[in-house]
């Protein structure tokens, strides 16, 4: 098993000073913003990556 991957910055506030949560595997915690969040991997896609060949935004 590989270390557990550590986000760059805080989803709320974009700040860097995040540290290792005390609830648990893949919960940070930010110093900014005072913000508790968790990371958790939910699987591969089975198709994968598929190109938009329409052109324009998909809605």
């Amino acid at each position: 098993m590989s270390e557990r991957a550590a986000p760059f910055y805080c989803p709320y506030c974009g700040d860097e000073d995040l540290r290792p949560g005390e609830q648990g595997h893949g919960a940070w915690e930010c110093a900014a913003c005072n913000r508790a969040f968790q990371l958790k991997f939910l699987g591969l896609l089975a198709r994968g990556l598929q190109a938009n060949d329409a052109g324009g935004d998909g809605i």
